[in-house]
């Protein structure tokens, strides 16, 4: 429930970084992602998680994957925000839990009680109705519905826990994000850092 309302409140946030733009704003959340979650750690002096990691290839595989995906989704979702497709956005966020369910049901073989399944229905009906109401298909619902779907199905395989996960996302992104901002300050193009103090407040 935490994690919607943040989600929810997103769209109060993002149009104040403009006009900084979408891939900018993405870069940029990569690099302090990474320094908060460092940080994190930091206070909890927990590092010996590293050596196994690194240890675990296959698990390795798996966070470069979902670094790949949770891109896909962070910058659909600002970019939705940004220019003005909040509804579709939040309607990406409604049909997740149908996707997660059918992954679940589908690829990990959990099974559904009847009053969960009829839930289930009462809640693809809504989406039905929701997206014959928006006149269109709803193409960037969809995609932020099934990549964060994917995400957390591919997290599940890893078995790694939150703070750690995030920080070795973040650090294979640290570099093309850093590079992409390095490239928009020396072109002129970047607006963080041009804008003055409510681009960072």
């Amino acid at each position: 429930m935490a994690a919607y309302a943040m989600w929810g409140l997103f769209p109060l946030y993002w149009p104040l970084l403009k006009p900084a733009g979408a891939v900018e704003i993405l870069a940029h959340r990569m690099v302090w992602s990474l320094i908060t979650v460092v940080a994190v750690l930091a206070v909890r002096r927990y590092w010996s998680w590293i050596k196994e990691i690194v240890r675990q290839p296959r698990k390795l595989a798996l966070l470069a994957l979902a670094a790949l995906i949770i891109t896909v989704n962070w910058g659909t979702y600002i970019y939705a925000v940004n220019t003005g497709h909040v509804v579709e956005a939040a309607l990406g966020y409604f049909i997740n839990p149908l996707v997660s369910v059918l992954f679940g049901v589908v690829l990990l073989r959990e099974r559904l009680r009847p009053l969960q399944w009829t839930a289930v229905g009462f809640g693809a009906l809504a989406v039905i109705v929701l997206t014959t109401n928006y006149g269109r298909l709803p193409y960037l619902a969809l995609v932020l519905a099934f990549s964060f779907g994917l995400y957390g199905l591919i997290k599940k395989q890893a078995n790694v826990g939150a703070a750690e996960s995030l920080t070795v996302e973040t650090l294979l992104l640290l570099v093309p994000a850093v590079a992409y901002i390095g490239f928009l300050e020396a072109s002129g193009q970047g607006r963080s850092w041009t804008w003055g103090r409510g681009t960072w407040c």
